[in-house]
């Protein structure tokens, strides 16, 4: 088992801004859902954070029930905080059947390249998606992006959790492995990204652009019907 922690980042501040600033990625998520009316939908989010996705999704596309699971337990207290009367409940976990069975879609964002044991992760995933169901894992944090190699010691500097170094064959192998059907989009190749100063992460506004429209992927895994 994974250890629970209280936040992700050692500097809280740090996650309080995600929500902002991950905002229009979450838009471009919504847009790219295979399923028209969710009104009947199980949703799972995974590595939920302060719980905004579930939010934004619930208040665009109505749906049924929503989960959001983390290890951070400050986190999920916030998200618990902040629902509402919306249909979501949220768990401090690294046991996705703890959230339930029976989800017609799951998804995450920038977590799946910090799970170190990808193939168990894809076999939890597995065994809480109904048939048919799908996962989209949306990450740019990944080996064979050009600027991961000075992006990880970046991000192991302030993270609570270990750091992996997982290529695109990697994550692609444990959703194989596990009988699900994969399927690989350049998430934001066609979208408008926001323009920002350069930046530690982004050197130049070429990179961001490349980077984004590139090497930000959709692992889309899907439970054979």
């Amino acid at each position: 088992m994974t250890q629970l922690i209280n936040t992700w980042s050692k500097d809280p501040s740090e996650e309080d801004s995600m929500t902002d600033e991950h905002a229009w990625i979450w838009r471009e998520m919504i847009d790219c859902i295979p399923h028209a009316d969710l009104s009947q939908a199980k949703v799972l989010d995974i590595g939920c954070n302060q719980g905004g996705f579930l939010r934004m999704l619930y208040d665009t596309q109505p749906f049924a029930e929503g989960v959001g699971v983390d290890l951070a337990q400050d986190r999920i207290a916030l998200a618990d905080a902040a629902k509402g009367a919306r249909p979501l409940s949220y768990l401090a976990t690294d046991t996705l059947a703890d959230a339930g069975t029976g989800f017609d879609l799951a998804f995450s964002h920038e977590v799946i390249y910090l799970i170190e044991d990808l193939e168990d992760h894809a076999r939890q995933v597995a065994a809480v998606l109904k048939p048919g169901g799908t996962y989209d894992a949306i990450t740019c944090c990944h080996a064979d992006s050009p600027l991961w190699a000075g992006w990880r010691p970046k991000i192991a500097a302030f993270s609570n959790i270990p750091v992996p170094n997982h290529s695109v064959a990697d994550i692609a192998a444990a959703f194989r492995a596990a009988g699900l059907d994969l399927s690989i989009s350049r998430f934001l190749a066609r979208a408008f990204i926001p323009n920002e100063p350069p930046s530690d992460y982004f050197p130049s506004d070429l990179a961001r652009l490349e980077t984004y429209c590139t090497w930000k992927l959709c692992f889309r895994a899907r439970r054979p019907a």
